[in-house]
């Protein structure tokens, strides 16, 4: 009989880390050195522990994999869409697991040219992801951009499409992003710092020359912005922009004259938040200035930008939001955003015609699709439900008739989407706010306390999470599960409001919301806290570390994707990717009162003595935006504190970063061992 694997216990080495006259003991410090034979010998021994503690699932796991991707349809292709006389189309092939990228000419019975074989690209390489393409004004060359660490760093490189020659200019480090002038020679990109791997230059590249010869454009000297670089939808412009938390900025120049120098549309202001569209010597802008909280549309001429000069197009409302919009020659769609459901708004620019397309639904999400002609009269958008596959529709803005150009396809003779059932419930919040929760289930279940339920947040950085459609969740459904989005605080869903409700000095909000949504699942009888599961990745796995300090009893297990659980040390070190922008998101722990705030509830410094739920915690080690340290020094900190018996699993990815795993299914063999654990729990195994 095999030996089962001892539990591995990581070594301790004290190190005092003192700040502000207060000094916090960390014993794991040293895993963060991934150069350390000792780290990988670590990460190595815990990965086979988790493998040999989920040895009897590994049958069920495959199972889980094979059902997940066989709903996939692996001969698939993108709804094409049209730019400068060429149909674009994204397809996959059966047995592949990259896509192809393809044009044709004319019409969609014209001969297809492949531009990128992303299969073919990423032979020879444990990881590989295609950034981004951008085809030339005259339609002849393709700037691509590749990764093949999975640390977000890209490599940005031509392609002549008359030849199928790849030129040797060859760009590192990068966001990935290309941008053409009109003169169908000269490139604009974003480069990375190389430690902090913040964006903070743009630089103007001339075809067939060396990057050394690259001219700097613009240098982001804040630490706390990312810039980045675009062409306006018109094409008249190339933009400049820069983002941080709290303010952004723009600078933009004429398209026809690249070597020219960048004007600054209007000048940074702290809190005030902008972005920029052009259409017929105008811009039109969303922005929150004047304290339009929610936001508002505004407009000014091309030659005078600067904010005294900004004109209201539609004002500010306290309960809608303004996400987002898109010109077209003769209609503007504004995406809205009121009591958590998108709205999307049809307004013609002559006045004539101001109307919202119907949704009859409780919970859903529907997005501005992709729409590159200005000349259009069609609105591409898309559509999904919980219970809804998603929907690519077209909508003809002059006769007003919708056409579905592709539904989502479910490969499985079992499904039905009738068969499910979605609504949303309001839990009341410790402090009298109701929050939103989206629940999907199998229609019939009994609400008696004894379904198992997985509960999903984020709640970070605005980010919200949309009630949307899910193939690999069936897995959960179909076997009994409840699947519940709670909308909590830290995200947009309800508003600009719910989003500075949950940061900073609020974002205990974020945490308090999550547990008092978990004891209104369980007051309502959808479960019990022997049935409840919690899931969360990156800023969501900081909130599974929170939410099993303050109360674990809620829960029987939790899944923690790439979790942010070190935040206090993370946060004081400025070398680390993404540190210094993120201080306007949970404070700058420098001053002290941020420090103690954050070290309140930060998971690493509270594990304690105490019983927890069972765990898994997964992450990769090339992790650009949580590194694996972190939740590789949580779990060890809490193998030595808990005072339990349950089970605590980290696996870590080796070949991956912060994304998961490359190629189209790989990244479902992470999801089967997720779902393995919980249902597995629950005592189901097939």
């Amino acid at each position: 009989m095999k030996q089962a694997i001892q539990t591995p216990i990581a070594k301790k080495i004290s190190k005092a880390l003192t700040i502000h006259n207060d000094t916090r003991i960390d014993n794991y410090y040293w895993l963060n050195n991934k150069e350390n034979p000792e780290v990988i010998d670590y990460l190595n021994t815990e990965n086979a522990y988790t493998k040999d503690v989920m040895q009897h699932t590994e049958s069920f796991q495959k199972k889980l994999f094979k059902e997940m991707k066989g709903r996939i349809k692996e001969d698939d292709t993108s709804v094409p869409y049209k730019l400068d006389g060429y149909w674009y189309l994204t397809r996959f092939e059966k047995g592949n697991d990259y896509p192809i990228y393809s044009r044709k000419k004319g019409t969609l019975e014209d001969t297809e040219e492949i531009l990128f074989d992303c299969n073919e690209m990423a032979k020879n390489v444990a990881y590989f992801n295609l950034g981004s393409i951008a085809i030339s004004p005259d339609n002849k060359l393709a700037a691509f951009s590749t990764d093949t660490v999975s640390r977000r760093q890209y490599t940005i490189q031509i392609k002549n499409l008359e030849t199928g020659e790849i030129y040797t200019d060859k760009i590192l480090n990068t966001t990935g992003s290309v941008t053409w002038a009109n003169d169908n020679k000269t490139l604009f990109y974003a480069m990375k710092d190389e430690v902090t791997l913040r964006s903070h230059k743009i630089f103007r590249h001339k075809l067939h020359t060396e990057t050394k010869e690259d001219i700097e454009v613009f240098h982001e000297v804040d630490e706390t912005f990312n810039t980045f670089v675009y062409k306006s939808k018109s094409r008249k412009y190339i933009v400049i922009g820069s983002s941080s938390t709290l303010s952004s900025e723009y600078r933009i120049l004429n398209a026809d004259t690249p070597d020219a120098d960048f004007k600054v549309f209007q000048p940074r202001e702290r809190d005030l938040e902008y972005s920029i569209a052009h259409y017929n010597g105008v811009f039109y802008i969303i922005s929150n200035c004047d304290k339009a909280t929610n936001f508002k549309l505004l407009k000014t001429n091309e030659t005078t930008t600067e904010k005294e000069n900004w004109v209201d197009v539609i004002p500010h409302r306290k309960d809608v939001l303004i996400e987002d919009i898109e010109i077209f020659k003769d209609y503007l769609v504004v995406n809205e955003r009121e009591n958590g459901l998108n709205r999307l708004r049809i307004i013609k620019w002559d006045g004539s015609e101001d109307y919202y397309l119907p949704f009859n639904s409780d919970t859903y999400t529907t997005y501005i699709g992709n729409n590159p002609d200005f000349n259009s009269d069609v609105l591409r958008y898309g559509f999904s439900s919980l219970t809804n596959p998603n929907s690519i529709i077209d909508y003809n803005l002059k006769d007003q008739q919708s056409e579905i150009k592709k539904e989502q396809e479910v490969l499985d003779e079992n499904f039905n989407k009738e068969n499910y059932e979605c609504k949303r419930i309001w839990a009341t919040a410790r402090d009298g706010v109701k929050v939103p929760i989206s629940l999907v289930y199998k229609k019939g279940m009994k609400l008696n306390g004894s379904n198992p339920l997985l509960q999903y947040a984020y709640g970070s950085y605005g980010s919200t999470v949309d009630p949307s459609f899910s193939t690999i969740r069936l897995s959960l459904l179909d076997r009994g599960f409840i699947y519940a989005i709670a909308h909590i605080r830290g995200g947009e869903y309800l508003g600009r409001d719910w989003y500075e409700n949950g940061k900073l000095l609020a974002k205990k909000n974020t945490f308090t919301d999550f547990i008092d949504c978990s004891k209104y699942l369980i007051e309502q009888n959808y479960t019990s806290n022997k049935h409840l599961y919690a899931y969360g990745g990156s800023a969501g796995g900081l909130l599974m570390g929170v939410v099993i300090n303050m109360n674990p009893e809620l829960y029987h297990g939790i899944l923690a994707a790439v979790p942010f659980v070190d935040v206090v040390t993370t946060m004081l070190d400025d070398t680390i990717p993404l540190t210094t922008g993120e201080y306007d998101e949970w404070g700058n722990p420098n001053e002290k009162e941020y420090y103690s705030y954050m070290k309140s509830y930060s998971p690493y410094d509270n594990v304690e003595a105490k019983t927890y739920p069972n765990m898994l915690v997964t992450t990769g080690l090339h992790d650009s935006q949580v590194q694996y340290w972190e939740p590789a020094k949580w779990v060890a900190k809490l193998r030595e504190l808990k005072k339990d018996n349950n089970k605590l699993l980290l696996h870590t990815d080796m070949d991956s970063g912060h994304g998961g795993a490359s190629g189209r299914f790989e990244s479902l063999k992470e999801v089967a061992l997720e779902y393995a654990f919980i249902l597995d729990l629950e005592g189901i195994s097939a």
